[in-house]
């Protein structure tokens, strides 16, 4: 590979897609060996680019499905891999992607991506919903979001992304990637993370949904407290009667906390809390702007 496939192959990265293709050999063998692929493994790329990672992925398990959006990666794509009769290209968003369609009896998705910055998020929530039919997920993202996935409460990147991901998920950041290792480079350093979604959920809730709405509401206003931010869900009584601090600010609350309150709130409604504008279509933007992501 050259440093600079796009150049050599003729395809420039998009702004619109939010392309920057890596091409670090040492940081791509660095993921492969994190990844660990086998044989047996039903892998899935979101986002091949020009296949810097693609390539050693299939070395290493012989078939590979990969969700590409850009129409003019597609022949590039097609032409690099000819001879790998188990590589399968989908095109469209991975938004949209029905990811069962690729998966055999008995098995579960390993999905692996360089994921563009403007929609890392909503994509992370899609797999979320998904959780099922995924054993793990390794992602490159900016390291802002890899650090608000691992947040811990009371820290200032804990979050709504933090607490639905390990809520799902054992979240494990992995190692930081800086600029040089892409083209063009990002204005800002990424970080490798893996995602584990849970066997046997740690903390389950009554509903998701509700979860989801009582910690979107619980954020909306980060720096009011619980007594505030809550009141349109459950009152400050019933609050303190759950054992919750009220006067406590949002990030201080454990996931273990947040899926009690959220047991309440769908006891008290008899039925899950109108949850119509979901996580994903709040999320299009959320990397576009770091400053605009504080309910993250």
């Amino acid at each position: 590979m050259s440093k600079h496939p796009q150049k050599a192959q003729g395809h420039r990265a998009r702004k619109r897609f939010g392309q920057n293709f890596l091409h670090d050999h040492h940081v791509i063998d660095k993921i492969v060996r994190a990844i660990h692929p086998k044989m047996t493994d039903a892998l899935v790329e979101i986002g091949p680019g020009m296949g810097a990672l693609t390539e050693p992925l299939l070395e290493a398990c012989g078939k590979l499905d990969v969700v590409e959006l850009d129409r003019d990666l597609i022949p590039i794509l097609r032409t690099k891999f000819f001879n790998y009769p188990d590589f399968h290209i989908h095109e469209g968003d991975a938004l949209k992607f029905d990811f069962g369609t690729i998966l055999q009896p008995g098995q579960q998705l390993r999905i692996v991506g360089n994921l563009p910055y403007n929609i890392s998020t909503p994509l992370i929530f899609h797999f979320l919903a998904h959780h099922h039919m995924v054993l793990d997920m390794h992602f490159m993202l900016q390291k802002e979001v890899v650090e608000r996935l691992a947040a811990v409460p009371g820290s200032g990147d804990y979050g709504r992304l933090s607490i639905m991901a390990q809520y799902f998920c054992k979240v494990e950041p992995l190692f930081v990637v800086g600029p040089g290792s892409f083209n063009p480079p990002p204005k800002v350093d990424s970080a490798i993370v893996r995602l584990v979604p849970y066997d046997v959920l740690p903390y389950p809730a009554k509903d998701h949904k509700t979860l989801e709405h009582v910690v979107r509401e619980a954020f909306s206003m980060r720096r009011k407290t619980l007594r505030n931010t809550l009141k349109r869900l459950i009152d400050a009584a019933a609050l303190e009667a759950l054992g919750i601090d009220v006067t406590l600010r949002p990030e201080r609350l454990t996931l273990a906390e947040y899926v009690r309150i959220s047991d309440a709130v769908f006891d008290l409604k008899g039925a899950p809390v109108d949850n119509a504008d979901t996580e994903v279509n709040h999320s299009n933007t959320l990397n576009s702007d770091p400053e605009s992501q504080n309910e993250y």
